[in-house]
């Protein structure tokens, strides 16, 4: 069943026992987030939270209850997407590049179920007046300090939107853009968009700046969860994150025109904050934010959003989450990526058998990357064309072991990798962008990068010793231990 809105997964989750509703009052300033990060780093992830009685700024009790870690662990990540495996898609991904024609009209005919499933991934236009905009403000109603926005940590320039939908449109091809982006609240009517320049947002807005014209801009607040995860999703600018929502869910997403500009939102949102940026008037400081590094970044100017409208549903639920020293919420949504994404890292990199973001890394700090080795110097081939490849150029550390290595555990990627590697033979350097979030860079969004070939060396790279085997016991032993295993009083 296709998830279609965002109470239907909580529904959902709460059916599968994941969620916890919190009815004791919680300050939507730094409470929550002092709950929500408590939680997150329980084992596995935590429960999804929602919080009935959220208190505001001053001191009222919000309408509006606040749901954070809904994507907070494994299970939920999949029940998100409607997979048991999040590499199922990935191996959907695989079927539909591998395109090629057979030969005769049975083959022909055979390709059909692939190009038809293709065909229901556009969204759909919703008929009547849309869910999301059951409620209207505009004007002198506007007044985003009614809405739940939390303030995540003691020193944040203020409350943040935190899991936002922030869709733009390329003023020269028209292709939407779908982007999960900080959005600061500034006053009741304006806001402060973080668009780092590598982001897509970004180039729209420097394009619209160029020529002059007011930019409109849409932040949507709660979704059905394929197109919640897809705004975060890495993929290429000419790639409408809608299509691609609809993909996950196996059926399209319905789209409603905006009340105030000509932008399409998610006909069952939660909550839509519509309004435009002026190139003519001055950026604004946003910041510092408590950033998913586990360290503050600093404040800096962008641009500023005025609020035209705001809609939501009849009863919305705000969602929302917290970035901060890791493991957190976001680490399951890039894992999600991590999966879905792989068969095309596969696509110009077919050597790569598996890859993996550690936590700990922040997902631009350390890739493991397990390659099927043929041909000497084959580990820098990849290091450099990963470093080459759009967002994984911001890869700080890669590391490349051999095929067998399980780089899903980081325990045996490292025990692999530091026990093959001379370090001033397989270290490699390079400089080339880094992560604007990156405070150690030696300048701003602009540093070096680290190579580790955690590969067996072959006799063309220098190496005349013996390459010890791993150490394993015999298969029959093994079998027979396993058959005595239970009665042994050893637990599992």
């Amino acid at each position: 069943m296709t998830l279609q809105t965002l109470a239907e997964y909580i529904a959902a989750i709460e059916a599968a026992g994941e969620l916890a509703r919190i009815t004791h009052p919680v300050r939507a300033r730094l409470e929550i987030a002092e709950i929500a990060d408590r939680v997150m780093k329980q084992p596995g992830g935590g429960k999804a939270l929602l919080f009935e009685h959220v208190l505001l700024d001053d001191g009222t009790r919000s309408q509006f209850p606040v749901a954070i870690n809904l994507f907070g662990s494994m299970r939920r990540m999949a029940l998100a997407l409607g997979v048991d495996s999040l590499d199922e898609h990935g191996a959907r991904i695989t079927k539909l590049l591998d395109l090629k024609v057979p030969e005769g009209l049975m083959g022909k005919l055979s390709m059909l179920p692939r190009l038809m499933e293709v065909a229901k991934f556009p969204p759909r236009r919703a008929s009547g007046t849309p869910a999301c905009q059951d409620v209207v403000w505009r004007g002198d109603q506007v007044d985003l300090a009614k809405i739940p926005v939390i303030t995540c940590w003691p020193k944040d320039g203020g409350p943040y939107v935190t899991l936002p939908m922030v869709i733009s449109t390329d003023p020269k091809r028209g292709i939407r853009n779908v982007g999960m982006y900080r959005v600061q609240v500034l006053s009741r009517n304006t806001v402060a968009m973080h668009w780092q320049r590598h982001k897509v947002g970004a180039a729209h807005w420097r394009e619209m700046a160029e020529r002059g014209e007011k930019m409109p801009v849409v932040i949507v607040v709660g979704a059905d969860p394929a197109s919640i995860y897809s705004a975060s999703a890495p993929l290429p600018p000419t790639v409408d994150e809608f299509i691609f929502s609809g993909f996950l869910r196996r059926e399209p997403v319905k789209l409603a025109k905006a009340v105030t500009c000509d932008l399409d939102v998610p006909a069952e949102a939660e909550f839509v904050i519509e309004g435009y940026i002026d190139p003519a008037e001055a950026l604004v400081t946003e910041g510092p934010f408590g950033d998913h590094t586990g360290f503050y970044s600093e404040a800096d100017l962008y641009p500023q959003v005025h609020v035209t409208a705001v809609t939501m549903r009849k009863s919305p639920v705000y969602a929302t989450t917290i970035v901060g020293r890791p493991p957190m919420e976001d680490f399951y949504l890039g894992h999600a990526t991590e999966r879905i994404f792989l068969p095309l890292l596969k696509l110009t990199n077919p050597e790569i058998v598996d890859y993996h973001m550690p936590a700990e890394g922040i997902f631009h700090n350390l890739v493991f990357v397990a390659i099927k080795k043929e041909f000497p110097g084959h580990a820098f081939k990849v290091m450099n064309a990963l470093w080459g490849a759009g967002l994984m150029s911001l890869a700080k550390v890669l590391v490349i072991v051999d095929h067998w290595v399980n780089v899903r555990n980081p325990q045996e990627a490292w025990w692999v990798a530091l026990n093959n590697i001379d370090p001033e033979r397989d270290a490699r350097f390079t400089m080339g962008p880094v992560d604007v979030l990156d405070h150690s860079s030696r300048a701003f969004s602009y540093g070096s990068k680290l190579g580790l070939d955690g590969t067996k060396k072959l006799p063309e790279e220098g190496f005349t010793r013996n390459w010890p085997d791993v150490i394993e016991m015999d298969a029959e032993t093994r079998q027979r231990v396993d058959a005595m295993w239970a009665s042994l009083g050893l637990g599992r």
